[in-house]
């Protein structure tokens, strides 16, 4: 079953110009970051509301040149209580899976799949340890 709207996710081309406006003007608060396998900044964390977050990606010439890696839309996320079963349920409704269920960086499970004209569609089981869940709202 989807739960809820886990998070957007956008890739920005100047994180001290994004945090200003979504902290500073619109006053969403910096909740976390994680870095990339070789210890780089890699995302930035924003929580909106309670348990509500907006992921900012490194990008342009702060991160690595990809496609994958331009400005704007990076991905929705939709919160599941089972990954599992999610996937499966994808699979039988004939929708395939671009990336099968794996545990992120975060700790949580997630699976990926593209909507029609490409747009990247993750689901996430969240891990109690994760750190979305470890922070005190």
């Amino acid at each position: 079953m989807i739960k809820r709207i886990g998070h957007l996710a956008f890739t920005v081309t100047d994180m001290d110009r994004a945090l200003a406006f979504y902290c500073g003007g619109l006053g969403f608060s910096q909740a976390f970051g994680l870095d990339d396998d070789e210890g780089r900044p890699w995302i930035v964390y924003l929580e909106a509301a309670p348990n509500q977050f907006i992921e900012l990606f490194y990008g342009g010439e702060e991160g690595p040149a990809s496609p994958a890696n331009a400005a704007g839309y990076s991905h929705l996320c939709l919160e599941v209580d089972d990954i599992g079963a999610r996937a499966e349920a994808l699979k039988k409704a004939g929708i395939p899976l671009d990336v099968d269920v794996q545990q992120g960086k975060d700790l949580n499970y997630q699976c990926w799949v593209s909507d029609p004209d490409g747009n990247r569609i993750e689901f996430m089981q969240m891990h109690p340890e994760s750190p979305q869940r470890r922070r005190k709202t």
